[in-house]
């Protein structure tokens, strides 16, 4: 329906009910003033749905006081004051009832309209969350190879070729994450889906570190949901990312993930750095959601998430989700 079409109905239901009204009272036919009050019904119910606010009240105020005052001619002089006014309220009913029904229908179509608004900006939180969540990694590996090559190229050139391969493969997992978010969009505008990335991925996320230690139990990974999987992924590399940014000298950096007393739990720790860190919560001064911004993932995926630092002097980072058909106490 276009907007030209509903701006009519206003004007067409001011002008039956004005001119109804005067028809009333000029002794048209009874017959003839019941079959006029027929269609102004379903005109109010219009103007109710469609009409803008303001010429919509003109309207309808209108509309239901010539439905409730055209028995009006018919029974002045005849009639007490009473049975006058006990007649327009029982005219009024209808005219107010497809009124009703007229602003029902306006309010669900509000409310649907607010939760696509909504849908669509969590939509937008989802991607800017996952373009820093995966982007960011990649982009934070190519700018440490290409400084490590930087610094070993004249005294090793064969060091130097293999952080461009380095370099060139988290090139290639940015890109391929940009095409996720892509495919993200597509998909909202009613393409076909695509899948998330998991817990499944974690070997080839771990590998891209040279000092990165995978332990996973695949018992532990078939027992995570699917959204739990692929948040728990999701921790995994805003952990990664920050280890990357404020602890570059780690010795070693362990990804487990296992079963607890508690559910399953992924954890990734980086052993004390070589020179001074700021822990892997140190978020860039400007930009990104770091794990701040995950932990309402990981709590409405029905789990918990800690980090601090660890016995040995490193930080730890910690996300415990639930068994599949279980909650945490």
């Amino acid at each position: 329906m276009t907007v030209n079409t509903r701006a009519v109905y206003a004007p067409l239901l001011t002008v039956a009910a004005v001119g109804g009204l005067l028809a009333a009272f000029l002794g048209v036919p009874a017959v003839w003033l019941l079959l006029w009050v027929g269609p102004l019904l379903p005109l109010l119910a219009l103007v109710a749905r469609w009409s803008p606010v303001r010429s919509g009240a003109v309207a309808a105020s209108l509309g239901v006081a010539a439905v409730a005052l055209w028995p009006l001619p018919l029974m002045w002089g005849k009639s007490s004051w009473l049975e006058v006014c006990g007649a327009a309220a029982f005219w009024a009913l209808p005219a107010l009832g497809a009124l009703a029904a007229g602003g029902y229908l306006r309010r669900q179509a509000s409310r649907t309209r607010q939760a696509v608004r909504d849908g669509r900006r969590d939509q937008q939180l989802e991607l800017a969350r996952d373009l820093h969540d995966f982007v960011a990694h990649d982009v934070s590996a190519i700018v440490v190879q290409a400084q490590a090559a930087r610094f070993v190229a004249d005294k090793d050139p064969e060091q130097a070729v293999r952080a461009l391969e380095r370099i060139e493969a988290a090139g290639l997992g940015a890109l391929a994450s940009m095409d996720r978010t892509v495919h993200a969009l597509r998909e909202a505008a009613g393409a076909r889906s695509v899948s998330v990335p998991g817990t499944s991925e974690l070997p080839g996320l771990v590998e891209r570190f040279e000092v990165g230690v995978l332990d996973a139990d695949p018992a532990a990974v078939r027992a995570l949901s699917r959204e739990a999987d692929t948040t728990a992924y999701r921790v995994a590399v805003e952990a990664l990312t920050n280890v990357r940014r404020h602890a570059p000298g780690a010795a070693v950096v362990r990804v487990r993930l296992h079963r607890a007393a508690k559910g399953i739990e992924l954890s990734v720790a980086n052993s004390a750095p070589a020179r001074s860190a700021n822990g892997l919560l140190g978020l860039r001064r400007r930009g990104g959601t770091g794990l701040a911004g995950l932990r309402g993932r990981v709590e409405a995926a029905g789990g918990t998430l800690r980090a601090g630092p660890s016995a040995d002097g490193g930080w730890r980072v910690c996300a415990v989700f639930p068994a599949r058909g279980r909650t945490l106490g």
